[in-house]
């Protein structure tokens, strides 16, 4: 056997471990989280679109497969909690309430955009509604949750912080350092691996030195659960009891998402390190789709009522692109605005 490997189940969901702790989403929940999965989809399927045409600069990393997570876990979490997010952040952004006009803007580098066309894909950020910042890092958001987390409990204010970051950041020292901190202070954090089974090509299983992720929450003194990632109601009960146990002091968590992107790692990926048979695998369990598929069978969403709201959907992507696209890029004198060394100048 070669280095570094190991005889193991593959990681994909069969029978799937959830958590039932009785927050099932109601029906008008339900058809909120179905939308927001629908938009994360449209949204990320519109800028691979864009960044084929040439219209966006810098590199993008797709969040399709994944939208469960962002909308079953953020659904649970004030416009005051705070986020920090990953490269592949769309996703995450959308579902906090980001203003998609101002996310097209952003990717397109126009100074109508979050980060005023500076931060790009990888960067955006918007304190004002909770969003401590996307980051190009692999687990770069890790001890800026902490902080915040820490800073939430100081304060006594009852924010919570969810932290989002890949698989590939389970082995980075900030992982490590971060979680212990948490487990030792106890603080309002929780902690959500979005497993995609890939850190760029190298399978989880050549990475991580424990079969399941979630097990490492143990050596910090707090609860670790692995969740079907491609259910939303699965998600959302899980991130639900982590989330109400933190806000009520309780300390932190850690929840291991098992899920999938449908692309490469970023578009420039041809993703040859995968087979056909393991994506047609994961793809026939598609989020939108199955969920679309319970609801209908609960008699709660009729066909017309889903294209309705991808129509809905695609209307208010195409109004956000045309915006994005008549903003003007930013100037000569915008380069040496909202700097962290001008500001700090500023201040003296």
């Amino acid at each position: 056997m070669a280095f570094g490997a190991r005889k193991r189940k593959p990681v994909c969901w069969t029978t799937p471990r959830t958590c039932d702790d009785g927050r099932a989403p109601n029906a008008v929940d339900k058809l909120k989280l179905l939308e927001t999965m629908i938009l994360i989809r449209h949204f990320d399927e519109k800028v691979g679109e864009l960044y084929g045409m040439a219209k966006l600069a810098g590199s993008t990393h797709l969040y399709v497969g994944e939208e469960a997570i962002a909308a079953g876990v953020i659904a649970h979490l004030r416009r005051d909690d705070y986020i920090t997010s990953t490269h592949r952040g769309h996703g995450h952004c959308i579902a906090k309430g980001a203003d998609i006009k101002q996310m097209f803007a952003e990717l397109m580098g126009r100074r109508s955009g979050y980060c005023k066309g500076k931060g790009g894909s990888m960067h955006i950020a918007d304190i004002a509604f909770g969003h401590l910042g996307a980051n190009g890092i692999v687990g770069g958001g890790l001890t800026i949750a902490t902080g915040a987390a820490l800073a939430s409990k100081v304060k006594k204010s009852d924010q919570v912080v969810v932290c989002f970051f890949g698989d590939g950041a389970v082995n980075i020292g900030g992982f490590h350092e971060s979680l212990n901190l948490a487990g030792l202070w106890s603080l309002p954090v929780v902690y959500v691996c979005e497993n995609n089974l890939y850190g760029m090509s190298t399978h989880v299983e050549k990475a991580a030195s424990v079969e399941r992720l979630e097990e490492r929450a143990a050596n910090y003194g707090m609860p670790g659960r692995t969740v079907d990632g491609m259910d939303v109601e699965a998600v959302h009960r899980a991130a639900g009891e982590a989330i109400d146990r933190a806000r009520r002091g309780a300390g932190p968590s850690f929840l291991v998402m098992d899920a999938y992107r449908y692309y490469g790692h970023s578009r420039t990926d041809p993703c040859k390190y995968r087979t056909k048979e393991e994506e047609e695998t994961w793809k026939r369990r598609d989020p939108i789709q199955s969920f679309k598929a319970r609801l209908i069978g609960e008699g709660q969403l009729t066909e017309a009522q889903f294209l309705g709201l991808e129509e809905d959907v695609d209307r208010q992507i195409a109004e956000a692109v045309a915006f994005a696209e008549q903003s003007p890029y930013p100037t000569r004198e915008d380069l040496e605005t909202d700097l962290y060394a001008e500001e700090l100048s500023k201040s003296r």
